[in-house]
């Protein structure tokens, strides 16, 4: 039995042909099991207790690739224990058999390697869409979308300058240096688009407006219905779609009509001249209980100003925020009216002929 463990085939003996494959047998029944065995390690390290509920979504996510990493690993380290057969020692162009091995074994490795992290990257956006779906703010999910997609970039990138070292035996440094070289020139080219890029970024961290928000910028008014990466677009109040550069959105002046905290009506009663002092005496009182309404925060009323033409009485309110603009033209029509309606019960007549009221209204 122990003359047939020593036969020699292919340069290795039978014993160490069924250590070597007994072994990655062995391993690969029990790969599940040391695999979620290592994700919940995972798991462990990364996690708070208190977060436990996650444990079986970062399983799900994990378990596959590292499935992968790990066999493959041991399949690697175990057969580099073979020696190589003289019959398969040939040479190919410049690359002999064993170093095509290497670079396959090396492609293996690193593929699984990225897809591994890439899962990961992918459990951590999860995570934080979670939280970012707790928040009204939407910008906060394209926040994750963008981090989620850009760090997946850079995986890519990492795998493939991994395979050209390690797989191709390329000197990485000298490619660093050219892509820096190439990237100084394309910055330069694309300024404009990276000053954009950077304006989105201060978008998402400072906030000045979120999708939803109604803005006025650049003489437009409209609803924010996209935050990109290189522009921002704006349903208007004219239901027109504009596409505005996010460096513009960051650099001019912006009014974010949605973080108002009041609305603002003004109105100018202008009185004929016949009105005596003693009926804008009572006017003004009156006018003055009439805007006394739980959706009318504060208000001002009183004699602006007089003289040839016209007695002028300047009524300004300020209604909550919870209106809609619907709700704030009915009120205004409400007001106007009841004013129109006290006027001609206190017989007092406007300084326009055959005019119910003069007004001049600001939102």
């Amino acid at each position: 039995m122990n003359d047939i463990l020593q036969l020699k085939i292919l340069n290795n003996t039978v014993q160490l042909y069924i250590e070597v494959f007994g072994f990655i047998l062995v391993v690969l029944i029990i790969k599940r099991i040391i695999s979620k065995y290592l994700a919940g390690l995972l798991f462990r390290l990364f996690t708070k207790k208190e977060k436990q509920f996650r444990r079986q979504a970062f399983i799900d996510l994990i378990v596959s690739p590292l499935d992968a990493f790990f066999i493959t690993f041991i399949i690697v380290i175990t057969l580099d224990k073979l020696a190589m057969p003289e019959i398969l020692q040939v040479k190919i162009y410049k690359a002999t058999t064993k170093d095509l091995l290497d670079g396959i074994a090396s492609i293996a490795l690193i593929i699984t390697f990225i897809r591994l992290c890439i899962r990961f990257v992918k459990y951590a956006a999860m995570i934080f869409e979670e939280k970012a779906n707790l928040t009204a703010d939407q910008s906060d999910n394209q926040l994750v979308i963008f981090f989620r997609d850009f760090f997946k970039v850079l995986l890519y990138i990492l795998g493939i300058m991994l395979l050209l070292r390690f797989t191709f035996h390329y000197d990485i440094s000298k490619l660093v240096t050219g892509l820096s070289i190439v990237g100084a020139a394309i910055a330069l080219a694309t300024k404009e688009s990276l000053e954009n890029l950077i304006a989105s970024f201060i978008i998402f961290f400072d906030k000045p407006f979120t999708t939803g928000d109604l803005v006025k910028v650049q003489g437009f008014t409209g609803n924010v219905e996209k935050i990109g990466l290189r522009s921002t677009r704006i349903r208007t109040d004219h239901k027109t779609f504009i596409t505005v550069p996010n460096k513009q959105m960051v650099d001019t002046i912006l009014d974010n009509i949605t973080l108002r905290t009041q609305r603002r009506a003004e109105v100018k009663l202008e009185i004929d001249l016949s009105a005596g002092i003693e009926q804008l005496r009572k006017i003004i009182p009156a006018i003055k209980t009439l805007l006394q309404k739980d959706t009318i925060e504060n208000s001002t009323v009183f004699l602006s100003d007089t003289g040839k033409n016209a007695h002028i009485i300047s009524i300004e309110y300020f209604t909550t925020m919870q209106q809609n603009i619907s709700e704030f033209n009915a009120l205004r029509e409400e007001i106007n009216f009841a004013v129109i309606e006290l006027l001609n019960k206190n017989g007092v007549e406007l300084a326009a002929a055959n005019t119910d009221v003069v007004v001049k209204q600001k939102e």
